[in-house]
């Protein structure tokens, strides 16, 4: 599926936000500056929230803040507070964090746990780990799998996939505990364009059937296709947090060390010869509808 095509999922107004901070700071023991400075953010439930920053801006930090590894594993000084689906991160265990929020990390190697035979083993050890019955875990594995588009590699070792099926098979053993927000901290980082693309046509999917999604990326040309609230942070600090349409569009991109999507800059190019009028493009499918338009209108100009 291209997620460019896709149909929004609707946004939940009713309930408590998916993630909501308030004035959250975090710094790592013997760290000189705090790696997270008054951060405030609410992402609504059903929204798919893409992440943006320079390396070291903040976005690992912010996760791990968001499914509870901080405070809970790492013991730096933190003040403020981090809430999902309103229950405070820091009132309550990784394990009870999990059942809301699932992470998956930027390279497989560090999630998957390395002694599963095989694929359905690796989905299934969570659920063994939680003492769900047998038949249950048989059932969700196999749905879990199938989900991720991996049901003809069940038996399959899981170090012998490529590099997108087993950051599908991590986000597999992830959604057999069912949790309704998916955290993904640069899961595409390590992929090549097809694994990249099969990754983004999954969590799109995921998406539509109604899970937040919350997704570290570099690769903003994607994000562009996807995300509906988008955030930027700059040396640990929330810069920049609105619609997706009007943060990748955001002229003050590049001052945060980002560049903007592919289409936006073609946008600008365009307009300077007067080939281009309107907001700027995301998608090639926008750019030729512009393009297209703007033609037709100096021929009959």
């Amino acid at each position: 599926m291209d997620p460019s095509k896709a149909v929004a999922a609707p946004v939940d107004p009713a309930g408590d936000p998916a993630v909501t901070a308030v004035h959250l700071t975090y710094r790592y023991p013997g760290a000189a500056r705090p790696a997270i400075q008054d951060i405030n953010l609410s992402i609504p439930q059903g929204t798919f929230c893409g992440i943006m920053g320079a390396n070291g801006a903040g976005k690992s930090t912010l996760c791990r803040a968001m499914t509870g590894f901080i405070p809970h594993f790492f013991h730096g000084e933190i003040s403020g507070g981090i809430a999902l689906a309103g229950k405070p991160v820091a009132g309550h265990p990784i394990g009870e964090l999990a059942r809301t929020a699932g992470f998956v990390f930027q390279n497989p190697f560090d999630q998957l746990i390395g002694a599963a035979e095989t694929a359905f083993g690796e989905v299934a050890f969570g659920l063994e780990q939680w003492g769900v019955p047998p038949d249950e875990i048989e059932r969700r594995t196999l749905a879990s799998l199938a989900d991720v588009g991996l049901s003809d590699q069940v038996q399959r070792h899981p170090f012998s996939l490529s590099g997108g099926q087993q950051q599908r098979l991590a986000i597999a053993a992830v959604l057999a505990l069912n949790p309704s927000i998916l955290i993904l901290d640069e899961g595409t980082s390590q992929l090549d364009p097809v694994g990249t693309s099969e990754v983004y046509a999954l969590v799109s999917r995921l998406h539509q059937q109604g899970k937040t999604i919350v997704m570290v990326e570099h690769k903003l040309d994607w994000l562009a296709r996807c995300a509906q609230q988008a955030l930027v942070l700059h040396r640990g600090r929330l810069v920049l947090d609105g619609p997706a349409d009007q943060v990748l569009t955001d002229p003050r991109l590049p001052e945060w060390d980002l560049q903007p999507p592919t289409f936006v800059a073609l946008s600008a190019a365009l307009r300077s010869q007067g080939l281009w009028e309107g907001p700027a493009a995301l998608t090639l499918d926008q750019a030729e509808a512009g393009l297209r338009r703007r033609l037709q209108q100096r021929q009959h100009g």
